[in-house]
């Protein structure tokens, strides 16, 4: 066994949850570290280097396993999966029949449910979100920008954005800001 439940307990939402500590060292994680919590030992795999972390926790019949890595704040909860080299970290939340799995990140205050499913490089680098002085922009999805309630190509929006800012009532000052905003996003948000 990788790891053990400890008597370390946290109740949420009426479900009693179990810090884990690690028995030996496997991936990054060294013989003797606390992890995160989980409600029993079938919500971890005790092969590969899946790990929970921090105030992370995991409870229902959710299963991390692979590689996979829950860390932060973040919830997996139902009958959800996080599996390969997924990341479900910050205040993310992963539930219902969703599937986290492959080189996907879902973090932040993220929330995946129901049947969704998250897969492959999802996310090579995290969201970008930054809130401007008249709308937030971001990268909702890879390749896209999404300012205020429009949405288009990193390529659309370096093309049209004075335009569209002058239709949408920005001032000369407004649609020099997001201009520097979307620079930004054209050179990390890919």
């Amino acid at each position: 066994m990788k790891y053990e439940l400890t008597e370390e307990t946290k109740v949420v939402y009426g479900v009693t949850l179990y810090r884990i500590k690690a028995k030996k060292a496997f991936g990054c994680v060294s013989q003797g570290e606390l992890g995160g919590f989980i409600e029993k030992e079938s919500n971890l795999s005790m092969y590969g280097n899946a790990w929970v972390s921090g105030n992370a926790w995991v409870s229902g019949n959710a299963w991390v396993s692979g590689n996979a890595w829950v860390s932060g704040n973040a919830e997996v909860s139902g009958d959800a999966e996080v599996s390969g080299n997924a990341w479900v970290y910050g205040n993310a939340e992963v539930s219902g029949n969703a599937r986290v799995s492959g080189n996907a990140r879902v973090s932040g205050d993220a929330e995946v449910s129901g049947n969704a499913w998250v897969y492959g490089n999802a996310w090579n680098k995290s969201p970008l979100f930054i809130v401007g002085s008249k709308h937030s922009l971001t990268n909702c999805k890879q390749g896209y920008l999404k300012i205020g309630c429009k949405e288009f190509t990193f390529a659309y929006w370096k093309e049209h954005f004075k335009a569209i800012g002058r239709t949408e009532g920005y001032t000369p000052e407004e649609i020099e800001e997001y201009g520097a905003y979307i620079d930004l996003f054209c050179k990390i948000g890919k």
